[in-house]
């Protein structure tokens, strides 16, 4: 998951690639199967690929992580991410909200997106022309300037909270829902160890669409990583979705009291009852 503003982040899939089986002349050849197409609608984050083309996309994939490459240097990613600042913000923090925040995200997450936008399990134009030229070493240094700034707090709709944040924090055992915080975080920071992504502050907007998109049949590959969201937003309704979207865009840390500098682990959602769901930083 991701949330609104105040997360690849992210966010890319491939074309089909048919392979022709020939048999031996006794023997007629084998029919290939018909392209799997999907019919999620196309949003400014991604569209779905057809499942004829994961496989090549999938090892395209699965070769760019397996170029060596040393941890990220976020003055070169400085540089290298200037390109992306006129959609997401110089400093990563976006001010049109179906473009996602960057700012405070993981080096390893952006990185795994931008590998998916490249290779092709992850779909959308302009991304995919944006990361077609950048080695993995540029990944890791546009990753590690981003993960360095800081994000701006969002807010919540007030309407939103209760039901936002009982599947934020309890999920839904009864429908195998898990609560989102435990993979990322009950400050909903992410893990960026397991290339959780960070939702807090993410744009409402930008994380519903994402969550609906995954609702509707939309993956970004074929490996185990890529297949957890799908199956978990399939489980939520519209409505679900819309509240939870809200509620990790107005999460932010706490201090603690009579210290500003310090702060609590402990999340709060930011509800502003005179403002829409995802409004204002």
């Amino acid at each position: 998951m991701g949330f609104r503003r105040p997360l690849a982040f992210f966010l890319l899939i491939a074309v089909p690639i048919a392979l022709a089986l020939s048999a031996p002349p006794p023997k007629p050849a084998a029919k290939p199967a018909p392209a799997a197409s999907s019919s999620a609608p196309a949003s400014s984050a991604s569209t779905a690929a057809p499942a004829s083309a994961s496989s090549a996309a999938q090892e395209a994939f699965a070769e760019l992580e397996a170029v060596p490459a040393k941890p990220g240097d976020p003055k070169a990613g400085q540089a290298k991410a200037a390109a992306c600042a006129a959609c997401h913000g110089m400093d990563g923090n976006s001010t049109d909200a179906q473009y996602p925040e960057l700012a405070g995200q993981s080096e390893q997450y952006i990185v795994t997106q931008l590998m998916r936008f490249k290779s092709g399990v992850r779909s959308n134009a302009i991304m995919a022309g944006m990361a077609a030229p950048l080695s993995p070493q540029d990944m890791h240094d546009i990753g590690a300037y981003f993960a360095e700034q800081k994000p701006l707090p969002g807010v919540a709709d007030e309407a939103s909270v209760e039901l936002g944040q009982k599947l934020f924090r309890e999920g839904d055992p009864a429908r195998d829902v898990p609560a989102c915080m435990a993979c990322h975080g009950p400050d909903g920071r992410g893990n960026p160890g397991a290339r959780y992504p960070q939702l807090a502050g993410q744009h409402a907007d930008y994380v519903q669409k994402q969550l609906q998109a995954w609702h509707d049949g939309q993956t970004w590959g074929t490996d185990p990583h890529a297949q957890i969201m799908p199956t978990i937003a399939q489980r939520l309704s519209e409505a679900e979705i819309a509240a939870v979207s809200s509620y990790v865009e107005g999460l932010h840390t706490a201090p603690y009291p009579g210290n500003a500098a310090a702060s609590a682990p402990a999340p709060s959602a930011a509800p502003a009852s005179s403002a829409p769901a995802g409004s204002g930083r």
